[in-house]
């Protein structure tokens, strides 16, 4: 397709993490406004609109096929640079990488013994601890995308790692201690089709490369089947586009000449779809928390739902991440990466604190749907996520100006 064509001129634009950043935080602000709107009602409405075929398990509102369907679009971008940053990138060092590992598992532990702690007398909502655990790498990238143009790629890639095992890390407590059964037959069928797709990725790297419609026709269709029976099992579906975008591999093509980057070929292609309308569209189903007017927000902020998830978002995230990164550089010698400093990473941690869609859907497994701890639940996490975006965007605004990278390789290399 010639680069003049106004498609490809549209996918180039939605290439900029910048304008990604900007058509995510709009698409939420436009939920926001509605759901605390007159029309209110025909959101919810419009959101909780059923869709899809019943037999297969597969009928669901539009909100959940938001969160679950187009967010997996996503994950399959952030699990193709994971992978090839764990490849070819700087997570091959084992050393790197545990820093960040630490970091996620230190932001996640910290912020549940905070909200324990604000909780003990209330019972009926401890159930709830695991919420200011998860860290909306969607969000969080979005913010990071329009105030962190000149922060090193190591910075974001940190983020990135820290977020996508913070996820996982969220969803494997979901499975524990929120899921009531988990089907093996439909995790165990996801393999042949997840199987299928890495072969074919591994042994046709450049069929696939060369041929876009391929892609679409036989990829795309194993990529559906797997999220389908992930779906089934009773595992959050996004997992199964991490697990897809870990099948694609980096290098490929031998004894065929020019070597054949399949992951950075996909992530071209489908970063677009992903930027452009996947998560604007999530982030417009899942942003959507009506507040209740001044009465309804006061009353929520001083319950201890809430204080104990914006303390553990907000506090609790930076606390854990900075405290599990300090102790992990100490024991094992690891060092942060050079272009970039502990102000940075404080940054980085307090961006962390943004909880929104993982958050919200363990706090719709943690209450009752008619309880007043759902709402005070949900505003806190509304409140957190804004009070994160700010401070973050703040300290790192003010970095910027105050602070130069410190590699200009780090600032050259290309991001896909």
């Amino acid at each position: 397709m010639p680069s003049h064509h106004p498609l490809a001129r549209a996918q180039s634009v939605l290439r900029r993490e910048t304008v990604a950043g900007i058509l995510l935080v709009a698409a939420a602000a436009l939920a926001i406004l509605w759901a605390n709107s007159p029309a209110a009602d025909s959101y919810f409405q419009l959101r909780d609109l059923e869709v899809g075929y019943e037999p297969w398990h597969l009928k669901l509102s539009l909100g959940a096929w938001a969160a679950d369907g187009l967010l997996a679009v996503f994950f399959f971008l952030v699990g193709l640079e994971l992978k090839r940053e764990f490849v070819a990138g700087d997570l091959r060092d084992l050393r790197t990488a545990v820093v960040p590992i630490a970091a996620a598992v230190g932001g996640v532990v910290v912020p549940a013994l905070i909200y324990t702690a604000a909780n003990l007398a209330s019972p009926e909502t401890l159930g709830g601890w695991a919420i200011p655990t998860a860290t909306d790498i969607a969000f969080a990238v979005a913010v990071l995308a329009i105030v962190g143009s000149r922060l090193p790629p190591a910075l974001r890639l940190f983020l990135l790692t820290l977020a996508v095992v913070d996820d996982l890390l969220a969803i494997t407590i979901i499975a524990v201690f929120y899921t009531e059964h988990v089907s093996v037959a439909p995790l165990l069928l996801a393999l042949l089709p997840l199987g299928a797709f890495a072969f074919l990725t591994h042994r046709f790297p450049r069929f696939f490369a060369d041929r876009t419609w391929v892609a679409w026709v036989i990829l795309v269709p194993l990529a559906v089947v797997t999220w389908a029976l992930v779906h089934d099992a009773g595992i959050h579906a996004t997992v199964a586009g991490v697990l897809l975008g870990f099948a694609v591999p980096v290098h490929g093509g031998k004894g065929t000449g020019e070597p054949v980057q399949l992951a950075e070929h996909l992530e071209h292609r489908v970063r677009p779809l992903s930027a452009g309308f996947a998560v604007p569209v999530f982030a417009f189903f899942s942003a959507g928390v009506a507040v209740g007017g001044w009465d309804g927000l006061t009353t929520a902020l001083a319950a201890p739902v809430t204080l104990g998830i914006v303390a553990g978002l907000v506090v609790g995230k930076p606390l854990g991440i900075i405290g599990a990164t300090w102790l992990t550089t100490r024991i094992t010698g690891s060092r942060l990466d050079s272009s970039y400093r502990w102000i940075d990473l404080a940054g980085i941690a307090l961006l962390a604190g943004i909880g929104f869609t993982v958050s919200l859907l363990i706090a719709e497994l943690s209450f009752d749907p008619a309880a007043a701890a759902d709402d005070q639940a949900k505003v806190a996490i509304l409140t957190a996520s804004v009070l994160a975006a700010v401070l973050a965007g703040g300290l790192l605004a003010w970095r910027n100006r105050h602070y130069r990278v410190v590699s200009p390789a780090a600032t050259s290399r290309p991001r896909g």
